[in-house]
């Protein structure tokens, strides 16, 4: 047993290393679990820098253009070969819508645009661009290509919009060549529609339709343009949502741009295109931004007693990411993509069913 001596000695080495035994023991639990919540951190940290890659590193759709309705296919053709070669969106959409305008056979745009029912062709467009500046011109009569001097107005002049007389003064000063843009078919078709003279527009019937056009270029800047004769045989001086920006165009080079065509009295009733693009800031897709926007004009249309059936009005829609969307009122509305898959037709999706 040895001496007591010997035993308290013996009994004091032996809690010595009870409490070392111990200490070892808590400062390896704390060091295991300090560890452990690294690890844990550090893999949190990857799967939130992975989930950011992926978001991040996602091949955006660029450049690409849409525009409105199957001349939107030879117009989007003269827009690419601008954005193919790395060239500015706003150059392109310029050089596309000029396509129908310039066309005698299209019948709602620029030269070859039915008259109003004083027999006067008047047109408007507007053009904007990825640092937010904004052109217009509306019930311009005698000059081919009415978007090139809604960019003179842009470039040129203090101001967003000019009208009638004024603006074609401001062309013509400009340099844009005077021409009678009353051809003699429309001429014919005007004084048929005056034996009667009855304005019942129809939809889809394309006598009131745009050339609206938007695109993302290579260097992910938007740009847009719209460009109308309007409806034909409206009354002189009736300006409906094509030169209005906001309503027949927008463009906000941090979320997306966004066109429209239809009936522009319905259009200009909510900010349409406005509306497109701050729904698509609330984090809504193109797709289901201009699906609300229509569902809005739909709302509108039954609270008023109006016939669906009569009104139709169509968005186009893009997104920085380069996604895009669209949707009308009713069928017949369709849409021309060019993207580095090709330039196709397409038919937009529709609230009114049969």
């Amino acid at each position: 047993m040895g001496t007591p001596v010997q035993v308290l000695m013996l009994g004091c080495s032996l809690m010595k290393f009870q409490l070392n035994n111990m200490a070892n023991r808590r400062k390896f639990l704390k060091t295991t679990a300090l560890a452990s919540a690294a690890i844990a951190l550090q893999s949190f940290q990857q799967k939130v820098e992975e989930d950011t890659i992926t978001f991040e590193d996602k091949p955006i759709k660029k450049p690409i253009v849409l525009s409105t309705w199957r001349f939107g296919i030879p117009a989007n053709e003269a827009a690419w070969e601008i954005l193919k070669n790395n060239g500015r969106a706003l150059d392109a959409v310029e050089a596309g819508v000029k396509i129908p305008e310039g066309d005698p056979t299209e019948r709602s745009v620029g030269y070859g645009g039915r008259p109003d029912r004083d027999g006067r062709v008047t047109l408007d467009a507007c053009i904007m661009d990825e640092f937010s500046n904004i052109g217009s011109v509306a019930c311009l009569e005698h000059i081919k290509h009415p978007i090139s001097v809604a960019r003179a107005v842009m470039e040129k002049t203090p101001h967003v919009m000019l009208v009638g007389e004024g603006a074609l003064q401001f062309a013509l000063q400009q340099g844009f060549k005077k021409e009678n843009l009353l051809l003699e078919e429309s001429k014919k078709e005007w004084k048929e529609w005056l034996k009667k003279s009855e304005y019942q527009p129809k939809a889809n019937i394309e006598n009131h339709d745009t050339i609206g056009m938007i695109a993302m270029d290579s260097n992910g800047n938007l740009s847009g343009a719209c460009t109308t004769s309007g409806m034909a045989f409206k009354m002189h001086g009736r300006v409906g949502d094509s030169p209005i920006i906001g309503a027949g165009l927008y463009v906000d080079n941090e979320i997306g741009a966004v066109t429209a065509t239809g009936h522009g009295e319905e259009v200009i009733r909510i900010s349409g295109c406005h509306l497109v693009v701050e729904l698509m800031r609330q984090g809504l897709s193109p797709q289901k931004a201009c699906e609300e926007a229509v569902m809005r004009i739909v709302k509108l249309t039954r609270n008023r007693n109006k016939e669906l059936k009569d009104i139709q009005v169509g968005f186009i829609a893009l997104n920085k990411k380069g996604e895009h969307g669209s949707y009308c009122v009713q069928g017949g509305f369709n849409y021309a993509l060019y993207d580095n898959a090709g330039n196709r037709l397409i038919d937009a999706e529709y609230y009114l069913k049969e």
